[in-house]
């Protein structure tokens, strides 16, 4: 992939090519495409301290390069000491052109950054060609400096496609550069 090409014009020119030949696909329309990234941090702890929940929220907004939304609990929780309309997270959705190129940064710049990084699970699959990763720590991403990291905190990285089975949206993540073990890409 040349340094200027982007992750959507690869998939207009090299995959959908590839996916409609080893699928079969009869018409452009069936071939599976990204639909939408969703990136999501819970933290338990915001529901005590608003001061977290601003952090997070900041950090989440400079990650996925677009405003993140505060989650609020949708329910009260008296085991939990949580009461509805509490913050309990960060959450932000890409689409379009921002889509593309956080999961070119995910696949090229955060994946390598992990310890003793080996690929990433081919089973977080849903059924329904969606595709679902945990990351460890925010400070994965370039964006972050390990300065402003008060509290690490994971996060959940949901890429959600048109695939009807997951192995149409393995393929095409696979396509797309998605490190999956077992595979020789």
């Amino acid at each position: 992939m040349a340094k200027t090409e982007s992750l959507k014009t690869r998939y207009q020119k090299e995959v959908k090519k590839a996916l409609k030949e080893k699928f079969g696909y009869e018409n452009d329309n069936m071939i599976p495409k990204l639909h939408k990234i969703v990136l999501n941090m819970g933290v338990g702890e915001a529901s005590h301290n608003s001061k977290i929940a601003e952090t997070i929220e900041k950090q989440l907004t400079k990650i996925a390069g677009q405003k993140a939304v505060v989650t609020k609990a949708k329910k009260s929780i008296a085991s939990y000491k949580l009461r509805e309309g509490m913050p309990v997270g960060a959450m932000a959705t890409l689409r379009g052109e921002r889509m593309y190129d956080f999961l070119q940064k995910l696949v090229c710049v955060v994946l390598p950054r992990i310890r003793d990084f080996r690929g990433v699970s081919p089973k977080s699959f849903d059924g329904r060609g969606n595709y679902t990763l945990g990351l460890k720590e925010q400070a994965l991403f370039p964006e972050i400096t390990y300065e402003e990291v008060d509290l690490v905190k994971g996060m959940n990285v949901s890429i959600i496609t048109t695939a009807n089975t997951d192995d149409e949206a393995r393929e095409l993540l696979a396509q797309l550069g998605m490190p999956f073990k077992g595979s020789n890409k």
